[in-house]
């Protein structure tokens, strides 16, 4: 089965802030805005990131963090199922609410699952 690419995510979709991160570095962590943090403006999910000295590399282990997330991946998750079947959450949500679609169950003097018209 073959791999469709149906949207992607760039630094575009992002709100990227950049800030002093402190820890190691002498008199550079005072004066360097090298800790970056990313938010995914879609999903609100966030990665941050001051390991680095270097503003770049921070950035890119930030992404990455925010890719990770398991904010990120759920909000993914809903947009592959929007665009695959053309519906959004809501509309989901209302088709499995629908009584057609729901069923009762309850236990029966043998243990045993019924299910109740």
């Amino acid at each position: 089965m073959g791999r469709e690419l149906l949207f992607s995510v760039t630094l575009k979709d992002c709100r990227v802030d950049t800030f002093r991160s402190g820890g190691k570095g002498g008199q550079n962590q005072n004066k360097v805005e090298s800790g970056v943090r990313i938010v995914h403006l879609a999903s609100g999910a966030v990665g941050e990131a001051r390991d680095s000295r270097d503003q770049l590399q921070n950035k890119r282990n930030a992404f990455r963090r925010m890719g990770e997330s398991s904010t990120f991946r759920a909000w993914v998750k809903l947009k592959v199922a929007e665009l695959s079947t053309g519906k959004t959450l809501e509309q989901h949500v209302e088709e499995a609410m629908d009584p057609k679609n729901l069923k009762v169950e309850a236990r029966n003097t043998e243990g045993q699952w019924e299910v109740i018209e």
